[in-house]
């Protein structure tokens, strides 16, 4: 590499005086145009950091001069939407679920404000289109533990499944067959191959297994296997299963049971979100 700066042949522009294997570099300026925007942009950047809030410090950051503040405008936005929705809102609160319901302005209200709830609170286990996931239930179809009515769905997203915190939550109390040595491995087998069959009639099923069955589970499920909405036992005569319906699951079940939790929302949300998320639910498809 030398460095003797000369004028090039070709554009007659003055070279660096950098050459490599013959090569001449260029001084070509940069356009004016280019320059003045970028001194346009350093000076914007620092009357910028003089009127808005900008510049980070240990505990806080500078306010800037017109006082302005993100936190504020959105906070104002809210209580503009709060106050115009005050009317409908309190009108809602007054309401009975059948009144929202029949009333076609508070139902579309009450679906909106409850869609909004339940992609904060409840997609993180039901899934974003309520479809549901292993343990947890599907809300789009017509298979409920403790019943779909509006009502039923209210009740329940108040008090919760087995949240300890409220004396009102929903409790069913399966006892594990195997793990507490009420059955041993083989009618354990047996009543779940009885259980499989209940809803599938191909499934091979054994009258020992059909007896252990009648003396320990249809007491609660049903002699059919209809399930019972007071006491929150499900339906064995279908094909919804909340923790799956192969053998293994279902021998899983019987041996250890289950005992899924669900919040209850009256300690974390107000009385009219968990009416419109009473109502959303229910309009999901499955609501009697």
């Amino acid at each position: 590499m030398t460095d003797i700066k000369k004028v090039d042949e070709v554009s007659g522009t003055t070279t660096t005086g950098h050459e490599w294997d013959g090569i001449y570099e260029l001084d070509t300026p940069m356009p004016r145009w280019w320059l003045w925007t970028m001194y346009g942009t350093i000076i914007w950047g620092v009357i910028y950091m003089v009127l808005y809030p900008a510049v980070p410090l240990l505990d806080d950051n500078t306010k800037g001069t017109l006082g302005y503040s993100s936190r504020a405008e959105v906070a104002q936005s809210i209580a503009d939407a709060a106050k115009a929705q005050s009317g409908l809102r309190s009108k809602l609160e007054a309401a009975s679920l059948q009144e929202i319901k029949a009333d076609p302005q508070m139902l579309s209200f009450a679906k909106a404000g409850g869609k909004a709830a339940f992609k904060v609170n409840c997609v993180q286990c039901h899934g974003s289109g309520a479809e549901g996931a292993k343990g947890n239930p599907n809300l789009n179809d017509d298979d409920w533990l403790w019943g779909g009515s509006l009502e039923d769905i209210h009740e329940t997203i108040k008090h919760g499944i087995r949240f300890e915190q409220d004396d009102d939550t929903r409790i069913s109390d399966m006892p594990a067959f195997g793990r507490d040595e009420m059955l041993t491995e083989e009618q354990v087998d047996d009543v779940a191959a009885f259980v499989l069959s209940l809803s599938d009639t191909s499934a091979q099923k054994t009258e020992t297994g059909a007896k252990l069955y009648a003396d320990n589970c249809s007491s609660c499920h049903g002699d059919k296997g209809q399930g019972n909405r007071e006491l929150g036992a499900p339906a064995l005569n279908d094909q919804i299963w909340l923790y799956g319906g192969d053998k293994a699951s279902v021998v899983q079940s019987i041996h250890s049971s289950r005992a899924g939790v669900m919040p209850a929302w009256a300690h974390r949300l107000d009385k009219l979100t968990i009416k419109q998320l009473a109502i959303y639910v229910h309009a999901l498809g499955g609501g009697e």
